[in-house]
């Protein structure tokens, strides 16, 4: 199993950016799909999660209304679409695959909020 996540880079507060997280290796639709992020100094937290079939979805209340997470099974993939970006929002962004207490992890994607 294998994801890759891109799409990160620097950008200033109030901005967008996309994140795609694309799997291999994997049956990807009978996988919820998860994006974390870990700030320096703090702890990896859950940003958003999708279920399978795409119809379920769940945010940390911190990025309710400013993130949205979506799938495309055809494609593999998982997106992340990021509003209204805050400095706080500044971590290293995971994507992450769960399926009956399985885990597998991204490498990471770097997201920089600055003026």
């Amino acid at each position: 199993v294998k994801l890759v996540e891109s799409g990160g880079r620097l950008v200033q507060p109030g901005g967008s950016l996309r994140l795609s997280c694309t799997a291999s290796g994997l049956t990807f639709s009978s996988w919820t799909m998860r994006w974390f992020r870990q700030a320096p100094g703090k702890e990896r937290e859950l940003v958003a999660g999708i279920n399978g079939a795409g119809d379920t979805t769940n945010y940390a209340d911190s990025v309710k209304g400013r993130f949205t997470i979506s799938r495309d099974n055809a494609e593999n993939t998982v997106y992340l679409q990021m509003n209204s970006l805050e400095p706080e929002d500044t971590a290293v962004y995971y994507c992450n695959a769960l399926r009956f207490g399985v885990e597998r992890w991204g490498q990471g994607t770097q997201v920089t909020v600055s003026s």
